[in-house]
């Protein structure tokens, strides 16, 4: 059995080490406003964490990760080219079955950067690769970024492609979605009952009144328009078969990076706004091979990080045990642009950085041994 304190032992190693990569250490309270991440996540992140009333600071979550808590600190008092290691117990609810803790140790490291993003990455994904090495672990890379640039450039309404966004880390949603607008699947029954109507001639006014009474938290403005958007979507041409293909090719990329980069630059001709998604991942591809990574090496999965945290926006990456497949990943992290400039009110800290667990990297040191 590994110990609290063999964990809490090696947590101080890894902060150590990332404290001599230039990182400051801060710290983050154990409880969170609850309000800051239901605001950036919906009422989503209530399934994954732990809630409780506080009788002065109101609603309250056991802190489910250190990076909204390190962001908004940064943006207190921090300068672009900071960097920052953490270490300290997260909670997170798992499924029943999972077989996974929902309190363990991570330990973190966080750069902000607004200079060179690619630089960046490299740098972050560089330092995990090597305090990581002797374990001989699986790496594995994403770019939820060249999907959300496909996403951005189908020949669909602005409705459509936010709903797609929206769900981009659901990813039964989201293909349901595809499928949906792709004319590949049918319109959900209610929905069709509603749009027959519609055609008939009736007017939403008559529908709410013949509902009856109001029930729930939707007034009848509210529901006018939802009415109004569900038929301006049924109007909307479905996408093409080339599109729909493109985004399945995007989603079942699993090569390494050159081949990827190759693949990508072929798509990049049928979709002309995967460009600057494009360019970013040729521009850490040789950030990361100048850090000294192997990139003909790296692999990559287009559908990767899309059941994580919902803020990586642009690069991805974990380290897995190859001997036990389903084990959660010993280390994982990404960029998040787009958090920090939720969290900044408009203003971006452009930023990447990932967490490790100490436990797991015991574990697997002792299975070895």
């Amino acid at each position: 059995m590994i110990t609290k304190a063999a964990i809490r032992a090696e947590a101080a190693r890894l902060m150590d080490f990332f404290r001599a990569a230039g990182a400051v250490p801060t710290e983050a309270d154990i409880l969170q406003p609850a309000q800051t991440l239901l605001d950036l996540y919906g009422e989503d992140i209530r399934a994954r964490a732990y809630v409780t009333q506080d009788p002065l600071k109101g609603e309250m979550m056991l802190r489910p990760d250190f990076t909204v808590p390190v962001v908004l600190a940064h943006l207190e008092s921090g300068c672009d080219g900071a960097r920052y290691t953490y270490a300290g117990e997260v909670f997170r609810q798992q499924e029943e079955g999972a077989g996974r803790a929902s309190e363990y140790i991570q330990v973190g490291y966080e750069l902000f950067s607004a200079d060179d993003p690619a630089a960046a990455d490299a740098e972050v994904f560089a330092l995990f690769q090597q305090v990581l090495l002797p374990l001989g672990l699986r790496a594995a890379t994403g770019d939820i970024g060249i999907l959300m640039a496909a996403v951005q450039g189908l020949a669909t309404s602005a409705p459509r492609k936010a709903a797609l966004l929206r769900h981009i880390w659901r990813p039964h949603r989201f293909r349901a979605l595809i499928e949906r607008y792709s004319g590949r699947a049918p319109v959900p029954s209610a929905r069709a009952c509603l749009l027959e109507e519609m055609a008939a001639g009736r007017k939403a006014d008559d529908l709410i009144a013949a509902a009856g009474t109001l029930i729930g938290q939707r007034g009848a403005d509210e529901i006018r328009e939802r009415i109004a958007a569900l038929v301006a979507d049924a109007a909307e041409p479905p996408l093409s078969e080339g599109e729909s293909a493109l985004l399945d090719e995007i989603l079942e990329l699993r090569e390494t990076l050159p081949m990827v980069l190759e693949r990508l630059r072929d798509l990049e001709v049928d979709m002309p706004a995967l460009g600057p998604a494009v360019a970013r991942f040729a521009a850490r591809i040789e950030a990361l091979d100048a850090a000294g990574v192997d990139v003909d090496e790296l692999a990559f999965e287009g559908s990767y990080g899309r059941s994580t945290m919902e803020y990586y926006d642009g690069f991805i990456f974990g380290f897995y045990a190859p001997a036990v497949p389903d084990r959660a990943p010993v280390a994982s992290g990404g960029r998040y642009d787009a958090l920090t400039r939720a969290l900044g009110k408009g203003r971006e800290h452009p930023a990447v950085g990932g967490v490790i667990r100490p436990e797991l990297m015991l574990e697997i040191r002792k299975e070895g041994a």
